[in-house]
């Protein structure tokens, strides 16, 4: 089974939610800073895509190279290394973005607290609604060669029968 309408359908809502955060974000920027408060919230919406977007791709080109296993190392290396670049980049962004005179850091860090928020709930729905199983269980009539020792105990060797004495 595949997650790939799972995060696409992510991607879909957080693009949704970068325009509601650069609307209000760039609204409220102009009435509490003019030029640099809408250039914080624009920026702060933009950040959010921009890092759901990373994570959601790391994702999926991790599925992609494993074939979805995801046990596989390689899966997890592509993940993470996706998620440490994403991190490296926020700090460095914060860092240079907060030295920075044409931009209202407050406006911009509310932009970006509202955006991150909003794309956990994002998250939470999503898989939420989602349909992905996350165990396998074998049903009857399934292939009797996947079924074969399911029933049984580890290290049980008794059959039916013994309990029928009783």
């Amino acid at each position: 089974m595949t997650t790939a309408p799972l995060f696409r359908r992510i991607i879909r809502y957080g693009a949704v939610l970068a325009l509601v955060v650069a609307v209000l974000g760039g609204v409220v920027g102009v009435l509490v800073a003019g030029v640099p408060g809408l250039l914080g919230g624009l920026i702060g919406a933009l950040a959010a895509v921009l890092f759901l977007v990373l994570t959601s791709a790391s994702i999926l080109a991790a599925g992609r190279a494993t074939g979805g296993d995801i046990t596989n190392p390689v899966f997890f290396a592509i993940v993470l290394g996706g998620w440490i670049v994403k991190f490296v980049l926020f700090i460095v962004l914060l860092i240079w973005l907060k030295s920075q005179d044409w931009i209202a850091f407050p406006v911009l860090y509310g932009a970006l607290l509202a955006s991150i928020i909003g794309s956990l709930v994002i998250d939470v729905i999503a898989v939420r609604r989602s349909r992905i199983p996350y165990v396998e269980v074998a049903l009857p009539g399934d292939d009797a060669a996947a079924t074969d020792g399911v029933d049984a105990a580890p290290g049980d060797t008794s059959d039916d029968s013994d309990d029928r004495r009783q």
